[in-house]
Order: structure tokens, then sequence, then C-alpha cells
């Protein structure tokens, strides 16, 4: 009989770079499955309870951990320790505390903690804006969730949402003159004003210049999400 089902190991050395993990540690460590991030850009829900926030030191704890039903991911609770846990997603522990992955010092994702006023909070970027049956509009977000809305919004901008609810409760328009947030590339985890936007050609995306400190950046705006207009509105670094 074949094999069913795919595997749910990788090898440490093919592991993401951004994985804080030690890569001679051992052969295989958990693979992430198919969900609402794309692996590459993606930890698996039970390496950020052992390697991230170290609030396990071992694989089975964090699976004895996750079975009791204590984690959840976006006020829900998560059991499956092979879950895709990516950018902006809020990881809230039994004892309340809980940690935003964000980009950080060039790196993809890493956790930041949060208070209890912002855990039920998060920032979803739209990524696609679709007129389904009944002339109504859904929106498409970057965590894969999707939602029919009456509210006025454009691909590039960005909704502050209610957890668990993921109900919107604010959004910001993506425009010059808005704080944004670096997600990927050498920047990652940066964050500064959009000076300017930029209409794509043929051979080049839409772009966007971003102004941190001590310079100007230009980047394809899928690689620049907004988080506030005078400063972010949630902790994201």
């Amino acid at each position: 009989m074949g094999k069913k089902g795919g595997d749910t190991r990788v090898k440490r050395q093919m592991a993401p770079t951004f994985w804080d993990i030690k890569r001679k540690e051992s052969q295989f460590v958990m693979r992430v499955k198919p969900g609402p991030h794309p692996k590459s850009r993606a930890y698996p829900l039970g390496m950020v309870l052992r390697d991230a926030i170290k609030a396990t030191k071992t694989a089975r704890e964090s699976q004895v951990v996750l079975n009791e039903g204590k984690i959840k991911v976006d006020g829900i609770v998560r059991r499956d320790p092979n879950l895709a846990v990516g950018l902006m997603d809020v990881v809230e522990l039994s004892n309340g505390q809980a940690y935003r992955l964000v980009p950080k010092d060039s790196e993809l994702l890493a956790p930041v903690a949060v208070d209890g006023s912002e855990k039920n909070v998060k920032l979803a970027k739209v990524t696609s804006k679709v007129m389904i049956k009944g002339k109504k509009i859904q929106y498409g977000f970057h965590d894969g969730k999707t939602l029919i809305s009456d509210a006025k919004l454009k691909v590039g901008d960005t909704c502050v949402m209610q957890l668990p609810e993921s109900k919107i409760k604010d959004h910001i328009k993506f425009e010059k003159g808005a704080t944004a947030l670096i997600i990927t590339g050498d920047n990652a985890g940066k964050i500064g004003k959009i000076e300017d936007l930029r209409e794509g050609v043929f051979s080049l995306p839409t772009r966007a210049l971003v102004a941190f400190e001590d310079r100007s950046v230009e980047l394809p705006v899928e690689m620049v999400m907004v988080v506030g207009s005078d400063k972010p509105v949630i902790k994201v670094n």
C-alpha cells in the first residue's frame, strides 16, 4: 500500500532561514502544513512555542499543551502543531501572555510581546477584491481570510481587525504620507513614511518610496504594509 498523507517533517538544513533553530542539533524539524500563510513565510505553531517564544522545551511538550487547548491563535484555540503561523498573527498562552509575529531586524518573522489591550487586535493587508453573487464585494487578506463587507477598501489598504471575530474596526489607506512597515527583504522590520507611489510599467511593478531616518528606499508595494497614519496603530516592533 502506498504512503498516505504528507510528511510532517523537513530537514533542518532545508528549513527557511528565518526560523530560529539550531541547524545541527538533529536531522529533522516540524513542517508547515498548507494553510493561511505560504510555508516560506510561516512558522509551524509547535515551533513558535518551543523555539520562538520558548514557552515549551520539546516538541512533545508543545503537542501536550496544544492538545489541552491552552493555545490560541488570533483568539481561536488551535491544536495542530504544524499550523502555519505568520505575519501579524497573535499567539496567546494560557497565562494570558500574547505575542505578535512581525518582521524584525531584517528577519521575516519574530515574536514581540503585546499587552492585554492589543492581543484582540490584528492588522490585515487587503490582497484581493472581487465582486460576487448579489453584487457584493469580497475582500481577501494576507493571512488567507476572506470577508464580505460594504467597507470601501482598495488592494494594498490595511484593516484593523477585531479578534476573534475578524471584524473590521477601522482601515488605513495605502497612500502618500502613511506610516509603513517593510515586511520582507533586507529592510524587513523598518518603519518609515511613504513619500511617493509610482505606477508600474511593463517591466516594473508599482513601487512605493519609503523614507526612513537616514535614507529613502523604493520598494515593490508587495513588500510594504501600511500600519498607521502618523504612527503605528498597534505595536509592530
